[in-house]
């Protein structure tokens, strides 16, 4: 398992590589990590993790291609390779396979190319497409997480590809957890006079346009809370100043399931999300979803029925759906339900029997390319 990105730092990238993680040992099988991330733990499920040396950029360790990876990976002698979001450290790992003759899978996950867009850095955009190209053309199947994330890569020529989706802990995440005495509080805390709670889990960062929330600004009745952190919170507060905001700072495990539980309305603002994790997990929690019509979204959110998808460009429409959430608790209420319907069948389990199938085809078929030794 090479990831980019592994604990203490808590993304999408790491919560998908531990979740693989923990169904690989629930099923018996070896694996080792290999990951840049500094502090990590020395082991996760059972396994060793490896860290190589790294650079700080920003909020994020990138990990650098020594010739430690491929030592690792030929000590190990694993079957398959699988590259979390690969990128330097991905990338090596990926080449290492074709000179070790090791099956390779890369998982797609981040849309560099459209955040160069964003950034108005045209130049960028298009060497970042090159470069998504020239990695993933080095692996045996890439993976990508929704049907926009398919089709861009299909675009750029590459033809050995797949979907997979990614699970949710549907347990964890539960209407229910609504009427326990932690989320109770919380909601007395985050809308005291009763207000519904309109909320954003995830990472603060430039991408992630949480300062896009403004549009909500003069909404009666509404409150809202925030749960995360990330190098654009300063930028975001700056933006939401005067106005209903509750800044719940970054959680896990229980303590961010209380916060899903004590939502009215989910609102998504990033319109670069190759997957949206945290879709799900609202949805698991019984919230109508309200998300840019852009990238994964598109695939988790059925306009209508369990949530509403707006024109990315148009902040107005975004408030429109939360304004119309925010006044008819019967629809929240029928939206929730389908959308925690939606989500019940994908749990870690069943989409890592989806994944780890997919390892097993690329087995086989780099072992038949592999001529063997005759006597």
């Amino acid at each position: 398992m090479i990831t980019e990105s592994f604990l203490p730092s808590l993304n999408g990238v790491t919560t998908s590589v531990r979740h693989v993680l923990e169904q690989l040992a629930a099923r018996g099988h070896e694996a080792i990590v290999i990951t840049p991330s500094a502090e990590s733990p020395r082991r996760y499920a059972g396994f060793a993790v490896h860290e190589v040396p790294a650079i700080g950029y920003r909020s994020f360790q990138v990990g650098m291609p020594v010739p430690q990876v491929q030592q690792l990976l030929a000590r190990f002698a694993p079957d398959v390779i699988h590259a979390a979001s690969p990128f330097l450290l991905g990338t090596a790992a990926l080449a290492a396979g074709r000179r070790l003759g090791i099956a390779t899978v890369a998982i797609y996950q981040t849309d560099v190319a459209r955040y160069a867009r964003r950034n108005r850095l045209r130049a960028l955009e298009t060497a970042a497409w090159n470069v998504v190209r020239r990695v993933h053309e080095g692996a045996d199947l890439t993976l990508a997480p929704s049907t926009a994330a398919l089709a861009d890569l299909r675009r750029l020529g590459l033809t050995r590809l797949a979907l997979w989706g990614r699970g949710v802990d549907v347990q964890g995440f539960h209407p229910n957890l609504r009427s326990t005495p932690a989320t109770q509080r919380l909601r007395a805390d985050i809308a005291p006079t009763g207000q519904v709670v309109v909320g954003y889990v995830g990472r603060i960062a430039p991408e992630k346009q949480v300062e896009r929330l403004a549009a909500l600004r003069g909404l009666p009745g509404i409150s809202i809370a925030i749960a995360g952190d990330g190098p654009a919170r300063q930028t975001a507060q700056n933006s939401l100043r005067r106005m209903p905001v509750s800044w719940l700072g970054s959680l896990s495990g229980p303590a961010l399931s209380t916060a899903y539980a004590a939502l009215d309305v989910f609102v998504h603002t990033g319109a670069e999300e190759t997957f949206g994790q945290t879709l799900q997990e609202a949805q698991a929690s019984g919230l109508p979803v309200v998300a840019p019509r852009a990238g994964g979204p598109i695939d988790l959110v059925d306009h209508g029925v369990d949530g509403f998808l707006y024109d990315p460009e148009n902040d107005g429409q975004m408030r429109e759906y939360v304004r119309a959430l925010a006044a008819d608790p019967a629809l929240r209420a029928r939206m929730g339900e389908a959308g925690r319907r939606r989500v019940l069948s994908r749990t870690w389990e069943s989409v890592c029997v989806d994944l780890f199938a997919r390892y097993e085809e690329v087995i086989a078929a780099r072992r038949q390319a592999t001529p063997t030794m005759s006597a």
